[in-house]
């Protein structure tokens, strides 16, 4: 199993290496690396906004080029958090804590260079467990049915709704309103139309990309217009000075281990994200640390470990969407829904039916990898001065390539208006603090829920007891209600400190 891996490798090389995907895969990331720079555009933007790009691609390169805009934004998105104290992906608001003291401290390069190569590091530890847990977990899947699928995806749907940030209630709100906006459309089955409101448009249903430009890139906008330029005023940093001592090598060798192994395991869970995992590797390491007063005032572990698990958990989370045809993110979600848009399928056939795509993706993130640490260093510079663009300037810029991308897609105003909707119910959203993510969720997953549930009806004649029959199936019907379970003892435990916390002689 091991040698075939190895000879599936070799033959995703050649595929990664062929011109035209190739230079699909380097505009990739440095898309991504110049929007991880720039403040409030993000990965989610520029993916949705090449979307449309991708209808005329061969699938191979289009996954290429929107998987190298997600990895290449988190190089990017370090560097403004070190150099500017500006967390401009909410994860890399924990590389702040240490990374802008180095900078004050004449820091800033070597805080880069640590950033990278433990990045770099997490990264290829990421790559090395799809290669060989992918394979695995999809041979194991094939052997899955309906009630199967159907209880995997009903547990990344609850995992995604009620551990999101923000009120677990909240959570799942929004993952209910992505269900809906799921289901909407022409039912596969009957033909019926379905909650269209008598618009002829909306017969296929609602559109993926203008429901997230609209909740991602417009409701950020709504809620950043006001926002005050910052900028970076700490001196010039070269290539050079990204260059770290032995010594700041060894002091963060061991953090950069500890948050690959926090960002794989969460890269394996559905319904976390990157902000989670850095924050819990942080907190590892201030409890690990001996002299623990250092974080906060500028320890390169505090770099080192946050940007491992981000990194590591980035390329794992691929393994649940490609082997199991479950996303753990939006971003892995609109990968998914890019990969349907191309007629494929994720799940345990995509392994074996389209091997050039699978191993062609894995082979291209060492590429992309290593172009990425090549690219940063002697370009640091570049980044600092695209730091600088007032942020003024760059909204509206954005809404203006929104607004093409979203005629690029059908030429259809109605999307265009559909768009300007959910900004406007995404902007109402942020506003009272619910989670945008699980929307997207509900959308890419609902439909599937919904045929493989209707299987299941079909094939046990209505006998639902048959979810608890079957053992794997039963298993993550356990997880499901533990973690509704789990969710109902914090509300409850909430409760009484608060209740304690009023009575008399409590303080």
């Amino acid at each position: 199993m091991i040698g075939q891996a190895f000879v599936d490798l070799w033959q995703g090389f050649g595929i990664a290496f062929e011109f035209h995907n190739l230079m699909w895969t380097i505009f990739g990331i440095i898309v991504g690396n110049l929007v991880g720079v720039l403040p409030g555009l993000g990965a989610f933007t520029a993916m949705g906004l090449l979307l449309p790009l991708t209808y005329t691609m061969k699938p191979v390169a289009a996954i290429l080029m929107l998987s190298g805009i997600f990895y290449g934004s988190m190089y990017g998105g370090a560097i403004g958090a070190i150099l500017l104290n500006l967390p401009i992906h909410p994860s890399h608001a924990v590389t702040c804590l240490n990374g802008y003291p180095m900078t004050k401290q004449g820091k800033g390069g070597v805080a880069l260079g640590i950033c990278m190569i433990s990045s770099f590091v997490a990264s290829t530890f990421g790559i090395i467990l799809m290669i060989f847990a992918s394979p695995a977990i999809a041979a194991l899947a094939l052997q899955f049915g309906p009630a199967e699928m159907f209880s995997i995806m009903l547990f990344g749907l609850l995992a995604g709704g009620s551990m999101s940030s923000g009120h677990p209630l909240k959570g799942v709100a929004m993952t209910v309103f992505g269900l809906l906006l799921g289901v909407m459309g022409t039912d596969v089955n009957s033909g019926t139309i379905r909650y269209s409101f008598g618009f002829n448009e909306m017969d296929d249903g609602v559109g993926l990309i203008p429901v997230a430009l609209g909740i991602w890139g417009i409701a950020e906008f709504l809620r950043s217009v006001n926002r005050v330029d910052a900028r970076y005023s700490g001196g010039k940093i070269g290539w050079r000075d990204t260059i770290p001592s032995w010594a700041e090598i060894k002091q963060s060798f061991m953090p950069t281990v500890r948050g690959t192994l926090i960002g794989s395991l969460f890269g394996c869970m559905p319904g976390t994200n990157q902000i989670t995992a850095a924050f819990i590797a942080y907190s590892v390491e201030e409890k690990v640390s001996k002299t623990p007063e250092r974080f906060g005032h500028g320890a390169i572990e505090g770099v080192a470990s946050p940007e491992a698990s981000q990194h590591a958990k980035t390329q794992v989370d691929f393994i649940p969407t490609l082997s199991l045809g479950i996303p753990g993110d939006p971003i892995m979600a609109l990968i998914l829904g890019a990969l349907i848009i191309q007629g494929i399928t994720p799940g345990p056939q995509l392994i074996t039916e389209h091997a050039d795509i699978f191993w062609g993706l894995i082979a291209s993130f060492w590429i992309g990898n290593i172009l990425l640490m090549v690219m940063n260093m002697p370009m640091i510079g570049l980044w600092i001065k695209m730091l600088e663009i007032p942020y003024r300037l760059l909204f509206p810029s954005a809404m203006f390539f929104i607004a093409i991308g979203i005629l690029a897609i059908n030429n259809s105003i109605f999307d265009l208006w559909e768009t300007l909707v959910f900004g406007v119910i995404g902007g109402v959203f942020l506003a009272l603090d619910f989670p945008a993510a699980p929307i997207l969720l509900g959308m890419v997953l609902g439909p599937l829920i919904e045929e493989h549930f209707r299987r299941l009806m079909l094939i046990s004649r209505g006998n639902m007891s048959v979810l608890l029959e079957r053992p794997i199936s039963g298993f993550f019907i356990g997880l499901s209600i533990f973690v509704i379970a789990l969710q109902i003892f914090f509300w409850l435990r909430k409760k009484m400190r608060a209740r304690s916390a009023l009575l008399p002689g409590s303080a």
